[in-house]
């Protein structure tokens, strides 16, 4: 039971995490694709988007599928408390705790699910397991938690810190687009009327018309 039990988890919840990655990086389930998740997360002050968007979709993706195959399990946690840590921080934690008011009670459940399997094992129905795995212990929890918040901390930092720069930097080139309009150049009229004058009655000669 304890293997057929922690298989059931592993596959549900992993495959939410697969789903949701998938939704992000292929659009699949009707989700925005790349091109919209590079949206929310530039959205949020989470820059440089695409990397942003990129780092969120896969960590999702990929660690929900080890979740499910329960390989490297504390590692695939970190990986997916990260996400949902910085779901909750960025979009979530405004809300309150209650999933109806748009709040973080769904991100909670998953980070304590990640962290309880990281903790006790995927079971004896994993890859962990056949690797003489099938339980972390408190080390194992730690570092999912752990590491997934600190995960989290630095993408929001970094992201955000890229996003002040990428502002201040737009008023600088608006500036120096607006000073360096291009004058024209001064010419001597009188040389000017001279040649065009010339210019036309050559033309005007060789013309087939004339």
């Amino acid at each position: 039971m304890d293997g057929t039990g922690k298989l059931l988890v592993r596959i549900v919840v992993g495959g939410v995490f697969v789903g949701h990655g998938l939704q992000k990086l292929k659009g699949a389930f009707g989700g925005p694709g790349l091109e919209g998740t590079e949206k929310m997360v530039a959205s949020m002050d989470m820059e440089p988007a695409p990397l942003q968007a990129r780092a969120a979709a896969l960590s999702e993706t990929i660690g929900g599928a080890a979740l499910i195959a329960g390989a490297a399990t504390p590692a695939a946690s970190a990986a997916l408390i990260a996400a949902m840590t910085t779901a909750i921080r960025k979009v979530h934690w405004k809300n309150g705790p209650w999933n109806s008011n748009g709040g973080f009670e769904f991100n909670a459940v998953l980070i304590a699910v990640a962290t309880a399997l990281a903790t006790d094992g995927p079971g004896i129905f994993s890859v962990d397991a056949a690797f003489g795995k099938k339980r972390w212990g408190i080390v194992g929890g730690l570092f999912a938690l752990g590491g997934g918040v600190a995960a989290s901390w630095a993408a929001v930092e970094y992201g955000r810190r890229a996003a002040e720069a990428k502002r201040d930097l737009a008023p600088a080139a608006s500036d120096t687009a607006t000073t360096t309009t291009p004058t024209e150049p001064a010419t001597d009229t009188t040389a000017g009327t001279t040649a065009d004058t010339g210019a036309d009655t050559s033309a005007a000669e060789g013309s087939p018309e004339a």
